[in-house]
């Protein structure tokens, strides 16, 4: 998809005529500004409650990105509120025509250092983002789930601008394309970049869906054998690794809507069931059934889901769940 050109600062586009007012200054401009708040969740289909999925693939054929007007916005708004982030945010978002380039300018500028500039980097940020379709769909879901599942998140440009989950999320997408096109030691450069700057280790050959929450994001580590589905949200302190020396397919594999709560470690090649939830702190060693609650050290099957996708509710406490179970075994336990 090609970046979607924008008008002057002052033309503000038709599906944010029903939050605007005009009014005449002296001058004889016109001076916009909200007079309501702009109805989001109408225009994006939000899926945090298991509602429909953002169809992407229609929107990047349609020639309007949604989502980077309401980044164009967002922008334009916090100058005004902080003038002093003014530069800051005309540099990052409003110089740009497309969230590629701004997404390309932003993480260069975070991952630069005196060996690997931020004019490298971004060429080859643009270069990769600009021609894969793939990565375009996924940087677009990946911000809603950004939005939709993490009350810290404020807004779409929040997630742009501040996150480093979201960062490292798509750092490590342009490194899985690198990877994927032979170039396998500029994909591990930026994967050992990605590691110090923002202390996230995921290798450049591990595959990962769209729709992902990397909550925070310190700490996970995704080993080069991994496999993450769709819409699943993660926990700082995650880690997908292997258990040894041995090579092939030794990392784990987790269904879409899974929901893996912080410092969560799953080693092996095992699978986490579609819809499942790791609670907390949890050593996984086996596989896990879809739509069941495991917790503990080892991880134990505690229960099941009764909501259907876990990942995108966010309800990962497994106290209750966890305290019938150990009653309950040391019930059985001494009654035998």
């Amino acid at each position: 998809m090609g970046c979607v050109s924008d008008k002057r600062w002052e033309s503000f586009p038709d599906m944010f005529s029903a939050g605007l007012s005009l009014k005449e200054t002296q001058d004889g401009e016109k001076e916009a500004k909200f007079n309501a708040r702009f109805p989001f969740e109408k225009v994006f289909p939000v899926y945090a409650m298991s509602l429909s999925k953002p169809d992407t693939d229609s929107i990047l054929n349609s020639g309007r990105d949604p989502i980077w007007e309401a980044v164009r916005e967002e922008a334009k708004l916090e100058a005004e509120k902080e003038p002093i982030l003014s530069s800051f945010l005309y540099a990052s978002i409003l110089a740009h025509d497309c969230l590629e380039q701004a997404l390309a300018f932003v993480l260069a500028n975070r991952l630069q250092n005196p060996t690997l500039l931020a004019t490298q980097l971004m060429d080859i940020f643009s270069n990769v983002m600009m021609h894969d379709r793939d990565i375009q769909r996924s940087i677009r879901l990946d911000v809603q789930a950004f939005v939709d599942r993490d009350p810290a998140c404020l807004s779409y440009s929040s997630a742009l601008l501040y996150l480093k989950g979201y960062h490292s999320l798509q750092s490590y997408r342009v490194a899985h394309a690198l990877w994927k096109q032979g170039r396998n030691v500029l994909a591990l450069a930026l994967q050992s970049r990605i590691s110090e700057v923002f202390g996230v280790d995921i290798h450049p050959a591990a595959k990962i869906g769209d729709g992902i929450l990397l909550d925070h994001g310190t700490g996970v580590v995704i080993g080069e054998t991994a496999v993450v589905g769709n819409r699943v949200s993660l926990m700082h302190g995650v880690t997908l690794g292997g258990t040894g020396k041995e090579t092939g397919d030794r990392h784990p594999k987790v269904g879409d809507l899974a929901l893996l709560g912080a410092c969560v470690t799953v080693l092996g090649n095992i699978k986490i069931g579609e819809g499942a939830m790791i609670a907390a702190g949890s050593l996984v060693l086996k596989h896990v059934p879809p739509h069941s609650m495991v917790a503990g050290t080892p991880a134990q099957v505690i229960g099941s889901i009764d909501e259907q996708d876990p990942s995108l509710t966010m309800n990962h406490d497994a106290t209750k769940e966890f305290f019938k179970h150990v009653a309950v075994s040391f019930r059985d336990g001494r009654s035998k």
